[in-house]
């Protein structure tokens, strides 16, 4: 079968043009990702999202099943604003986490005035994410604590066993943030500071 018109194959050079110069992708590294590693970064964020998305009642007044001793916000005006930044704030973290697997977490972007493709130390992405690593392992044992009624601290009284599952559940799947963001952290840090 033959074809006219355009060839699917791109043109041969001239002796005369200079090459094309290809862009490099905002996910080159320095050194090839391992896969697992790619997928714990798309996990992160998915594993975070139902506590944000449980959360937002609570900035409409609606308790969850949760009964509480006296209500923490007085106004709309107060509740909105802090439920909702939270949830972004949240989401925002966990997104950050792909600069562990991506090349804006070595090289700072060329569109960022004065300091775009320098090099970006590894130390300056190893303590950030260090330090939110052991933040969210407090979190996990608090939850694990409070969860499990370990030495006589509970998680609320619910006024529902099914809202009382679910916010366990929704705060197991966020606590998960723990482990998975401090393998991405080793495997930068294999990554970046190990020799080959």
């Amino acid at each position: 079968m033959t074809t006219t018109g355009a060839s699917a194959l791109p043109p041969t050079p001239t002796p005369n043009s200079a090459p094309t110069p290809t862009p490099t992708p905002a996910v080159a590294t320095e050194r090839p990702v391992p896969r697992w590693a790619d997928r714990v970064a798309h996990a992160i964020p998915l594993v975070m999202l139902p506590v944000c998305l449980w959360r937002l009642p609570f900035a409409f007044g609606h308790s969850m099943g949760l009964q509480e001793e006296g209500r923490v916000f007085t106004s709309l005006w107060q509740s909105i604003p802090y439920i909702f930044g939270l949830s972004l704030l949240s989401e925002m973290v966990a997104l950050l986490s792909f600069a562990l697997v991506r090349g804006w977490g070595e090289v700072v972007p060329s569109w960022v005035p004065r300091l775009g493709g320098r090099r970006i130390r590894p130390a300056a992405v190893l303590v950030p994410a260090t330090l939110l690593s052991l933040l969210a392992w407090v979190l996990l044992t608090n939850w694990t604590v409070t969860t499990f009624g370990l030495f006589g601290l509970d998680d609320g009284t619910f006024s529902n066993g099914s809202l009382a599952l679910l916010a366990r559940v929704v705060s197991g799947l966020f606590v998960l943030w723990a482990p998975l963001l401090t393998a991405l952290t080793w495997a930068y840090y294999v990554r970046r500071c190990r020799t080959a």
